[in-house]
């Protein structure tokens, strides 16, 4: 089963909680704070395997989340951080945030890795928040939450030629007479709906892969028929084989079918324009398809657009010898691999970032008798906020105060007893003298 899509869910780990404890040792008298620190929770990594050709394992498991880190321990001991979870994605797999659509990374390359989802940071013990004030603190901090998010998995085909053309036209003959490739074949339109891929032996030592990409109607790049389940693999090619029906079996205009599958690429991405490409003029041995040559021939001359046309019968297999050594000349000369999104490499570039700095503004909303209080950073000290000890509820009332929340709900007009929400939990407001 040849699966080219998939969404799936990934959670990084959560962070270990902080531990409250304290040195209880014969003859140690007042042994301090002794509470270590969460570890890390494991990130969800997806790294490239060749071994893998499609994403039919996404049909099977949808959601990924790594394990969380291990508590904090007494004698100042840090939790373990959790192992990370790694994720096979075959070559070829783009990885975009189903939220914001936003290409998070494009996966090429044999143990190509990237972080999809990050672990959160383990919880602060209390050895952490000795001051000359408090040398004995019972604050902790709970672990810092994994990040988690929904992705879309898609996978274009890395083939060094494609195949393409109108259906029927003769693409998966062809690539059955020049590879072990065994494609489904038959005289009806649409007998190839999924790519199918061959290594192709020239003959004199070189060898390629090619690919035989389903047929291609009008309207394609606005996803009519298999439509962009198609052009989405033609990207991925280094050069192309345009094959033509060149006997117009049926009933159409063999120049007329270039015309429309090369604008349909074009419409689709402009830079497809530019990928180098061969015409086979395919089924030349019906008598009709010579004449047809001559004209097709005489019409792209007139455009002063220049192509290499391979006279060829997939059946007979005339003209297929010749053809292949050109595309192997050509192979020689051009990258090994153009991506059409020119994306930087993954390893170079930031694709995601996790480590951000917190932002410290927040929002005071009403909701009837409530003040809503909102924001990244009240949101995250408020689930690392550790609510059983009344060390850590007057920690966290204090870092409003500095935070200047506690002025700007007066400002909004609360007073002694208002109700205050943050995030899913409601407090009173109380004055201090």
């Amino acid at each position: 089963m040849f699966v080219d899509k998939a969404k799936v869910y990934v959670k990084g780990g959560d962070g270990g909680d902080g531990l409250v404890a304290f040195r209880r040792e014969k003859y140690v008298p007042e042994g301090g704070p002794a509470g270590g620190d969460g570890g890390r929770g494991g990130d969800v990594i997806f790294r490239v395997d060749e071994g893998l050709r499609t994403l039919v394992d996404f049909r099977y498991q949808k959601h990924f989340k790594a394990q969380r880190g291990e508590k904090g321990r007494n004698k100042t001991q840090h939790g373990a951080s959790a192992e990370h979870m790694i994720v096979r994605v075959p070559p070829g797999t783009v990885v975009v945030d189903d939220d914001t659509h936003e290409v998070i990374a494009d996966l090429t390359r044999q143990g190509q890795q990237v972080v999809i989802a990050k672990g959160g940071r383990g919880g602060r013990g209390n050895t952490r928040f000795v001051t000359i004030n408090n040398p004995a603190p019972e604050i902790a901090e709970r672990g810092e939450e994994g990040v988690e998010r929904w992705v879309v998995l898609e996978l274009k085909v890395m083939a060094d030629i494609g195949l393409v053309g109108f259906p029927s036209v003769g693409k998966s003959t062809i690539l059955s007479v020049v590879s072990g490739a065994r494609p489904k074949i038959g005289a009806y339109h649409f007998t190839t709906i999924t790519p199918n891929l061959g290594v192709v032996d020239v003959g004199d030592g070189r060898s390629f892969v090619m690919a035989d990409l389903p047929g291609l109607i009008e309207g394609a790049h606005q996803g009519v028929g298999l439509g962009h389940e198609f052009l989405r693999h033609v990207e991925r090619t280094r050069a192309i084989i345009h094959v033509i029906d060149m006997s117009a079996s049926e009933g159409r205009d063999p120049f007329d079918d270039w015309l429309k599958i090369n604008e349909e690429m074009k419409l689709y991405n402009v830079k497809l324009e530019d990928r180098p490409q061969f015409i086979a003029a395919n089924k030349m041995d019906v008598p009709e398809a010579a004449e047809h040559l001559a004209v097709f021939k005489q019409k792209l001359a007139e455009t002063g657009k220049q192509y290499e046309i391979f006279p060829i019968s997939a059946v007979t297999k005339d003209g297929v010898q010749e053809l292949l050594y050109k595309v192997a000349d050509l192979l020689e000369t051009i990258p090994e691999m153009p991506l059409i999104e020119d994306l930087a490499d993954v390893e170079e570039r930031k694709v995601y970032r996790l480590e951000k700095k917190v932002d410290n503004e927040f929002t005071i909303s009403r909701d009837n008798e409530a003040y809503v209080v909102e924001g990244e950073g009240i949101e995250r000290l408020f689930k690392r906020t550790n609510f059983s000890t009344h060390e850590g509820q007057l920690r966290f009332a204090r870092i409003l105060r500095k935070m200047g929340i506690d002025q700007a709900l007066r400002e909004k007009g609360a007073t002694d007893g208002t109700i205050v929400r943050i995030c899913d939990f409601e407090f009173e407001f109380v004055e201090h003298e």
